[in-house]
């Protein structure tokens, strides 16, 4: 097959061309497909009551909590964009992204009239929807979050047979689980898992056949959890113990990788909810433990700290059963994608995924993408510039291969899937 060399002043356009026109695997999100109904969230007031963007609206609000939560989805999304796109002007990246997707949708952001966008979504079916989604994202699949202790979420995957769109993958998500074995052990044992109140071998063979049987239920890709910073391993603890002794043993045994995502303080103020989690500055040495101790397990690890990024770097070098994936929920911004990437680039060249949405909310993957999309070109942009400044000759077809990798295929050969 012919090369097509590039020249040194044609290669913004053919990386632009590579980067826009490259499908994305999503790895990680919270959305789902069509038929677990009322968990798909989208649409306007869905986008306006993104916990990001409650966050910020409370920052300027007198409003008592309890008074805001007390209102409706519609009042709720009415009062963040009177807040933050009308009485001041909305240069976050949560709210330039809600422009973003508004934008990409057609509709004239400079009427800033919030009923004429809420007409156009509510004329919108939800099968066409994903599909327009997907299409301006430029999305070929995502990664869900799924969770067998959420109730509504189970109820799905028991009597509606789970997915049914093929572009949605099922990573097994263990929070309940491990963060919170006191509430999950009655439930395991009313769902026919003979597990005792002692950590017996009985009680490690019966969560083992739990993980057993939902990934096989759910054909997931990953299992999940996130953690706090203070999070340690080896450690006497429930969460240790299950995650030596049945966590470690399902992800070996089935043959998957086991993602943490690790920094997250919970709740540190309560009043405002799912939007009141925080982010601590975590220990490296359990990683580096974790991927020593299991060479034969992979391991997916994103942290929430940018205190942490350079020491997960070095980590990725020394562990090839580390991948290093994303800029995680609080790391999510243009300037801290763009210092992190570049980090990653420059340690661990080609060999980790630089991102993935974290969406809740479907239509966030057309403004997530896209933003992210435009600076990881200008990045290979000028990594590109500075091979061929030392004579180095770069072809079409290495371009279109190296963003192929970074979209989907470092994780798809890490799952060794496909």
């Amino acid at each position: 097959m012919r090369q097509h060399l590039v020249d040194e002043t044609a290669i913004d356009n053919i990386v632009t061309q590579a980067v826009s026109g490259t499908k994305i695997t999503d790895i990680h999100t919270h959305i789902y497909s069509a038929n677990f109904g009322p968990l798909l969230l989208w649409g306007i007031d869905e986008l306006l009551d993104y916990h990001y963007l409650v966050a910020e609206t409370m920052r300027w609000s007198d409003m008592p909590y309890d008074q805001f939560w007390a209102m409706s989805k519609h009042e709720q999304a009415d009062y963040v964009w009177k807040t933050l796109f009308i009485e001041h002007s909305p240069i976050s990246e949560s709210c330039r992204g809600v422009l973003t997707t508004l934008d990409a949708f057609g509709l004239d952001t400079s009427t800033r009239n919030l009923a004429e966008y809420r007409a156009f979504f509510d004329q919108e079916k939800v099968g066409d929807h994903i599909d327009r989604v997907f299409e301006l994202a430029g999305v070929e699949s995502v990664v869900m979050t799924n969770d067998p202790f959420d109730l509504s979420e189970r109820e799905v995957w028991e009597s509606k047979g789970g997915v049914q769109d093929p572009r949605f993958h099922a990573a097994l998500r263990l929070d309940g689980l491990l963060n919170s074995w006191e509430k999950a052990m009655p439930l395991l044992k009313k769902w026919g898992y003979n597990v005792e109140g002692q950590f017996t071998d009985q009680t490690y063979s019966e969560v083992r056949r739990f993980l057993a049987d939902w990934i096989n239920r759910m054909n997931a890709l990953y299992m999940a959890v996130s953690l706090p910073p203070d999070f340690a391993f080896p450690e006497d603890s429930s969460r240790g113990r299950l995650l030596e002794h049945c966590v470690i043993p399902a992800a070996r045994e089935a043959g998957i990788p086991f993602a943490l995502m690790i920094g997250v303080k919970k709740l540190v103020n309560l009043e405002l909810r799912l939007a009141g989690d925080s982010v601590g500055k975590s220990d490296i040495n359990v990683v580096e433990y974790l991927c020593a101790e299991y060479p034969d397990v992979r391991f997916m690890v994103t942290m929430l700290s940018r205190e942490n990024q350079h020491e997960l770097c070095i980590a990725a070098r020394k562990f090839r059963n580390l991948m290093v994936f994303g800029c995680w929920w609080f790391l999510n911004n243009p300037s801290l994608i763009e210092e992190i990437s570049k980090m990653r680039f420059e340690l661990l060249g080609m060999s980790f995924i630089p991102q993935h949405s974290d969406a809740r909310v479907l239509d966030q993957l057309v403004y997530k993408w896209s933003h992210s999309r435009k600076i990881i070109a200008d990045m290979l942009s000028d990594y590109y510039k500075k091979l061929a400044a030392t004579g180095w000759k770069i072809t079409e077809e290495e371009i279109r291969r190296d963003v192929s990798d970074l979209f989907g295929g470092n994780f798809w050969r890490f799952v060794q899937r496909r």
